[in-house]
């Protein structure tokens, strides 16, 4: 557990200090919007397709994994679909909007966090994972979290077909297919490769640092009991359905320990995006994330130890 904890400092200090930056002032709020730009459409991008391009997978046999992963995924949402019109009774007059951002947030992981975690823990093996996990899981997120907010947000005015056009020009699922495109063929081209490793290594930290940056404590106090109900779902509820779904499927060692870890997640920022986009509640979105992704510190560390067999795998 002290092996976690030091690894994982590095990860939340980041984070912190990003928050730091941000309401101290000692960065220019103009800063971090093109800041979170960059990243979303170059730096991580450029990340995802180096780590699927070049993934070595030996004898990780990662189709049970990401089983594993997808089905705890839709478990969680199918249940949350299913047991909208008791939420009310749990959290008060939850309305549609609200809705949109309690699923969005007991689902949608936070990739930034995931890979700097990984990579922190497991080094080379826990990064390939985890885009493996990012390839296999961010697809089904985004599907469902349309589907959610066309049916249940206040704003339908993009219409569904705008909304799925959108998700084949989102920025990570191009870099999956041109990554598993890359791998298939060999890896990238010693000079483009070259490129996206130097690109790639600012992802990171100018992710990490966006993540606190764009923390909202005011919102996190506001949100109430939606917030407590999407945190349980997301941190501890979906990995320990992960990590059931794995053993079921036989999946054992740093795979199930990277797939409890990458659904164990925070909500990323990309729910509240998606939220003033469609016409989900981005406030409570807002608080959500904030919420998620301080108990983070304490409750990846606990889910890896409960459901990930600790991880310590060579």
């Amino acid at each position: 557990m002290i092996a976690f904890v030091s690894a994982l400092a590095p990860v939340f200090l980041l984070i912190l200090l990003g928050y730091a930056l941000r309401h101290g002032k000692a960065v220019p709020d103009e800063f971090w919007a093109p800041a979170e730009r960059l990243t979303y459409y170059v730096f991580f991008p450029a990340l995802i397709v180096d780590e699927l391009a070049k993934a070595a997978l030996g004898d990780l046999n990662v189709l049970p994994m990401g089983t594993a992963m997808l089905g705890a995924v839709g478990l969680v949402g199918l249940g949350l679909f299913a047991a909208r019109r008791h939420l009310p009774v749990l959290s008060g007059d939850l309305d549609g909007p609200g809705f949109t951002s309690v699923f969005q947030g007991a689902i949608r992981p936070n990739t930034y966090v995931g890979l700097a975690t990984a990579g922190a823990l497991f080094g080379p093996a826990g990064l390939t994972l985890t885009a493996v996990g990012i390839a296999t899981v961010i697809p089904l997120v985004n599907v469902l979290a349309v589907m959610v907010l066309s049916r249940y947000g206040s704003n339908r005015t993009p219409g569904v077909g705008a909304a799925f056009a959108a998700l084949v020009r989102n920025p990570i699922i191009i870099a999956v297919a041109i990554g598993a495109t890359l791998h298939s063929v060999g890896g990238p081209p010693p000079v483009a490769g070259a490129m996206l490793q130097i690109l790639a290594k600012a992802a990171l930290p100018l992710g990490l640092l966006a993540v606190g940056a764009g923390l909202d404590l005011k919102a996190a106090r506001e949100a109430g009991m939606p917030v407590l109900q999407s945190s349980v779902i997301k941190l501890m509820l979906l990995p320990g359905i992960t990590a059931l779904l794995g053993k079921l499927l036989g999946v054992q060692g740093l795979t199930l320990t990277i797939a409890v870890l990458f659904n164990a997640l925070p909500a990323s920022a990309s729910a509240y995006v998606l939220a003033r986009q469609m016409g989900g509640d981005h406030r409570m979105a807002a608080g959500i994330i904030t919420t998620q992704t301080v108990l983070a510190a304490f409750t990846l560390p606990l889910a890896l130890v409960v459901f990930g067999g600790l991880g310590l795998h060579p």
